[in-house]
C-alpha cells in the first residue's frame, strides 16, 4: 500500500476519532466505552492492515464471499471480524468460518443455522439481534430489515440457549426519513429491556458515518464506520 493511502486512512481516522471524542463529551460518556468498527466493504486487505496498525482492530464486512477471502488474506489474530450485512441461512457456514461477531441475527432459522455451523467449526460466535426500528412507521422511507422490538426477547432467548452462540446485544440502522436520535432512543430502550433478562448483552451496534453523534448520545458501544474512515470505493476487481 502506498504512503499516500496510509496517510489518507490516518487522516480519515483522526477526523472520525475527533467526532467520537466530541460526541462522548456531549453525552457525558467515556471514549473508552465506544469502539469504532472499520467497515471495509469494497476496500482491499491492505486497508485492513493499515487500520490494524493504527489501532482499529474491529473490522466490519457485509458480503460473505468477499469477507472470507479478505480474512484469509489478512490472517491477523488481533483483528476481530464483524459481519454486519443481511445474512441468508445458506451463507451461515461461510460466515462462521471467519466472523467473530454477527450483527444481523433477525430470525430463529438463522439462529439455528449459525449455532449448527459454529458447533461444527468448534467456534463460539457473538450474535447481535438486529432490530427493525421502523416497522410500518408512517412517513418513514425504506423500512429496514430486522426483528420488530416485540420479537427481540424471544430471539434473544433462542440465541442464549443455542450452543455455539453467545448473545452480545442489539444492532440497528436508523430508518430513512426519520431523525436518527429518535430512532436510536427506541433502540436504547430495547437494549435496556434486553439487559434485564440478559445482563451480559451489553453491545449496542448503532451509528454510521452520517449519524454517529446521535448513536453515541443514545448509548451505542460500537459504531460501524465506512465512508468517513476509508472514503468511497467501487467494487473490488479480483
Amino acid at each position: 500500500m502506498s504512503d499516500s493511502r496510509d496517510d489518507e486512512i490516518a487522516a480519515g481516522l483522526a477526523r472520525v476519532r475527533a467526532r467520537v471524542a466530541a460526541a462522548c463529551v456531549a453525552a457525558g460518556r467515556s471514549e473508552a466505552d465506544v469502539r469504532i468498527i472499520g467497515v471495509t466493504k469494497n476496500h482491499p486487505a491492505s486497508d485492513v492492515r493499515c487500520l490494524a496498525a493504527l489501532g482499529v482492530t474491529d473490522v466490519g464486512e457485509n458480503r460473505a464471499q468477499e469477507a472470507e477471502a479478505k480474512a484469509l488474506e489478512v490472517d491477523d489474530p488481533k483483528v476481530t471480524w464483524h459481519f454486519v450485512g443481511a445474512l441468508q441461512t445458506n451463507k451461515a457456514r461461510s460466515v462462521v468460518r471467519f466472523a467473530d461477531v454477527v450483527h444481523s441475527v433477525d430470525r430463529r432459522k438463522l439462529v439455528a443455522a449459525l449455532g449448527r455451523e459454529a458447533v461444527r467449526a468448534d467456534r463460539e460466535i457473538t450474535a447481535l439481534i438486529q432490530v427493525n426500528l421502523a416497522p410500518g412507521t408512517p412517513g418513514v422511507i425504506g423500512e429496514r430489515s430486522g426483528a420488530v422490538p416485540g420479537e427481540v426477547p424471544g430471539l434473544a432467548a433462542a440465541v442464549a440457549e443455542t450452543a455455539g452462540l453467545r448473545l452480545g446485544g442489539v444492532m440497528a440502522v436508523a430508518p430513512l426519513g426519520e431523525e436518527a436520535g429518535a430512532a436510536f432512543e427506541r433502540l436504547a430502550s430495547t437494549a435496556e429491556r434486553l439487559r434485564v433478562e440478559h445482563p451480559d448483552a451489553t453491545m449496542v451496534s448503532a451509528g454510521m458515518s452520517g449519524d454517529l453523534e446521535a448513536a453515541v448520545a443514545h448509548g451505542a458501544t460500537h459504531l460501524r464506520i465506512g465512508t468517513a474512515l476509508l472514503g468511497d470505493r467501487g467494487p473490488i476487481v479480483r
